[in-house]
């Protein structure tokens, strides 16, 4: 097995902190994107940016083949990097026509103190998404992770662990309303509530609520926003098996009970290599049943892994690209309205913080310079 190379981040030392975060480019500039597989790989020096080719041909952006398919197109958005690099914003703006706030509407940033809500860092996001046109998926309002530490302990009491996370849903969706002035069309409203296994996660929530507590959750939310759309959000379960039949259990007890679900996140967080990623037929079988419940189904969190593959850096790159590939364009076909991307720079991506490894997970490297796996996204978008 080959090594991967390690990834050298450029931070780009010259971009100015504070910069404004809207009127920054034109959603649906178009740029190159013709350049031969190997471009980004083998004619420049890791970590600058690669040549200028004359001539290329020059292709529209994600967003706008993807708008042509009938399906939104996003990336997780950092706080940090939006504000402080003007490459980043350029290509957020340019590239998507959805956002997903990657830490920044999780209860621990929301409501650090209880009573005390603090949307500063999410309405700029959400304001920089409406000024370029796009819509913003809000991630997320439970989960088992990233909880302010007063949340925690009423959570550990059991006193009022009802009413304090119902006050904390209430209070994040009526700011975010759709019929107000930052609203946010769709939310996950619980995060990762099923186990590998398919069992219900023990949470500190499932332990102080009862495993009834997901129906209770989606219900506080439609009331809060009778507009708003309610997903499900949850990794691993994108193919048939186990984990997936669990997830597909659980919605549709909700659905037959008359929860207020309307659709399902699968996160997709793979990789290349064999048994990394689903199989074209079984993310489509999946999909087509989780559709039959009546849900939307959206992918929310797409990563493809290099770490768990072999051979050289063109080989694992060009997998990679074909991974993409095969996922989104199962996903068109099957019915998938929206396709989120983790991130969508290596510079920021939080797979080597995660597993302790380099990688390269994303569509574009750390310089911003598009991989194969963009242009194979555009190949399909295009219907290629």
């Amino acid at each position: 097995m080959t090594a991967v190379r390690p990834v050298r981040l450029n931070r780009r030392a010259g971009l100015t902190a504070g910069a404004s975060l809207v009127g920054l480019s034109t959603p649906g500039t178009a740029f190159a994107v013709g350049e031969p597989a190997s471009m980004n790989r083998q004619d420049h020096a890791p970590g600058t940016a690669p040549p200028h080719r004359p001539g290329l041909q020059v292709a529209p952006p994600l967003r706008d083949l993807a708008d042509a398919r009938g399906i939104r197109i996003g990336a997780a958005v950092a706080s940090r990097p939006l504000v402080a690099e003007p490459a980043y914003r350029e290509i957020l703006a340019r590239e998507f026509s959805s956002v997903t706030c990657e830490n920044v509407m999780k209860p621990s940033f929301l409501q650090p103190s209880q009573g005390r809500f603090d949307f500063q860092a999410a309405d700029a996001i959400v304001a920089f998404a409406t000024a370029h046109g796009m819509t913003i998926r809000g991630h997320t309002l439970v989960w088992h992770n990233q909880n302010p530490a007063w949340l925690e302990r009423v959570a550990a009491s059991g006193e009022n662990a009802s009413a304090a996370l119902r006050d904390h849903i209430t209070g994040v969706l009526t700011h975010y309303r759709n019929d107000g002035p930052v609203p946010v069309p769709a939310w996950d409203v619980v995060n990762e509530a099923i186990t590998d296994t398919g069992a219900l996660r023990d949470t500190l929530w499932a332990r102080a609520l009862g495993p009834g507590y997901l129906a209770d959750l989606f219900r506080w939310a439609n009331e809060a926003d009778p507009d708003a759309r309610l997903f499900y959000n949850d990794y691993g379960a994108e193919g048939m098996g186990r984990k997936a039949d669990a997830v597909y259990e659980l919605l549709r007890g909700l659905v037959q009970d008359g929860v207020p679900v309307h659709g399902v996140g699968l996160q997709m967080h793979v990789g290349i290599g064999a048994r990394q990623s689903p199989s074209r037929p079984d993310l489509a079988a999946n999909i087509a049943r989780l559709r039959a419940l009546g849900l939307e189904v959206h992918v929310t969190e797409m990563d493809v892994k290099l770490q768990t593959g072999t051979g050289t850096d063109d080989e694992r790159l060009d997998e990679q690209a074909k991974v993409y590939a095969d996922i989104l364009g199962t996903c068109i076909e099957a019915g998938v309205t929206s396709f989120t991307f983790w991130g969508f720079t290596d510079a920021h991506s939080w797979i080597p913080g995660f597993t302790g490894k380099p990688d390269g997970a994303l569509p574009f490297d750390t310089t911003y310079a598009p991989k194969p796996a963009y242009h194979a996204l555009t190949r399909v978008l295009a219907g290629g």
